[in-house]
């Protein structure tokens, strides 16, 4: 793996760990701390997710057009900003402005950090998209760790420590990085509009498209352990520091049995299609567990099961997506599969939320069961787009005189 990656996969940690000091929490902050429904808690995480979705798509096209460099401070500073504010400031109303704002930075920054990734290890295949997904989930099982040591001292202690993290890693990126901003916005800028498609033909986009319509689904499914599920735990007396360690296992499986699924891929022989239909199976099978968990053995047995779906699934969506991208769009293709998952965050809570509320938890699984059908049906057909245009292809060689 070239040191620049290394360097990225450093990066990416930090900035997991520091944002993994707020987002497990913020449901539970809203609604036990500020006095807010779950319905409201949900509102506020989907301005936080809408902010993320324009940061993605900024974030990506601002990758092709100045490189990861300056999207990577730009962002970054953003952020610290946003975090240093809150760790003064956390009303209810300055909750959600500032929520807002950090969902923007962190969205400008992912899909620059997964665009450079692709870019600097190009003949790597899926193996740069797997470290940075690796490189998460280290910093989800150090921020979960350490937020339940910080939180059991005072819950409002974990705004300065994610204000913290975000200071350090605009430090870490300015010098680290630094080498890189020329060569890596002259890649990228060239050729930016050198393939003209119309929208109605152009067949990458749309099994993109597809893809990320099944992606959204995962992605609402997700974000109820973040929301609806972090507050169901705790009425049912389970501690924060408990709900915490749920997050702290689930970094460390994704960091030590990631040999397992990639194992369990290459001797299944399976495609990308195939590993994501896989890991939406799996999927359905932790909500299944998740209906009937009552104590914390039954919600850490569901969330052992969510992580083998997860790996499964996440890390292969920026692979399709930079396998799909033409020259110099891979910035915009990262964004859009990054503004995907954040749009699934942003509904999710505030679907799950009004679901709980005015049914019950069991009818909110019911409910995400019958949509991870849909998310199969989509992940079948996504390919179709490039099937139909490579038998066009085979079609018209065919037809050329010899």
């Amino acid at each position: 793996m070239p040191k620049a990656l290394w360097l990225l996969v450093v990066a990416m940690v930090i900035n997991v760990t520091g944002a993994s000091f707020l987002w497990p929490l913020n449901a539970i902050i809203i609604h036990q701390e500020l006095g807010r429904s779950l319905t409201a808690a949900g509102f506020i995480l989907m301005l936080n997710a809408f902010a993320g979705v324009i940061g993605n798509l900024i974030g990506g096209r601002l990758f092709d057009k100045i490189g990861a460099y300056r999207t990577m401070i730009l962002s970054i500073i953003i952020t610290t900003i946003s975090a240093t504010i809150l760790a003064f400031f956390h009303s209810y109303y300055f909750y959600m402005f500032l929520l807002m704002g950090l969902g923007f930075g962190s969205g400008m920054m992912f899909p620059a950090m997964y665009a450079l990734a692709g870019s600097l290890w190009p003949e790597g295949g899926r193996k740069p998209f797997n470290a940075m997904y690796v490189a998460q989930n280290v910093g989800v099982a150090l921020g979960t760790a350490l937020v339940g040591i910080v939180a059991s001292i005072q819950l409002t202690y974990v705004f300065s420590a994610n204000a913290a993290m975000y200071a350090f890693l605009l430090v870490f990126v300015i010098f680290a990085f630094r080498g890189m901003k020329a060569k890596t916005a002259d890649a990228q800028t060239a050729n930016v509009f050198e393939q003209k498609t119309s929208l109605r033909s152009n067949y990458r986009l749309h099994s993109l498209l597809l893809l990320s319509v099944a992606f959204f689904i995962c992605w609402v499914a997700y974000t109820q352990w973040q929301a609806n599920v972090s507050v169901h735990t705790q009425s049912l007396g389970i501690s924060l520091q408990q709900y915490s360690l749920f997050w702290t296992v689930n970094g460390l499986m994704i960091v030590f049995a990631q040999p397992v699924v990639s194992w369990l891929i290459k001797k299944g022989k399976m495609s990308l299609k195939g590993q994501m239909i896989v890991g939406v199976i799996i999927f359905m099978a932790s909500y299944i567990v998740l209906s009937e968990a009552t104590i914390f053995s039954g919600f850490l047995a569901a969330m052992i099961i969510l992580t083998f779906g997860e790996m499964f699934v996440w890390p292969a969506v920026p692979t399709i997506a930079n396998d799909l991208a033409p020259k110099g769009k891979e910035g915009f293709y990262q964004g859009i599969v990054n503004s995907v998952s954040t749009g699934g965050k942003m509904i999710g809570p505030l679907l799950g939320g009004m679901l709980v509320d005015f049914y019950s938890m069991t009818i909110l699984i019911y409910v995400l069961l019958v949509m991870f059908g849909i998310a199969i049906a989509f992940l079948m057909k996504y390919d179709t787009p490039i099937i139909k245009r490579n038998m066009s292809l085979e079609q018209e060689e065919m037809n050329l005189p010899s």
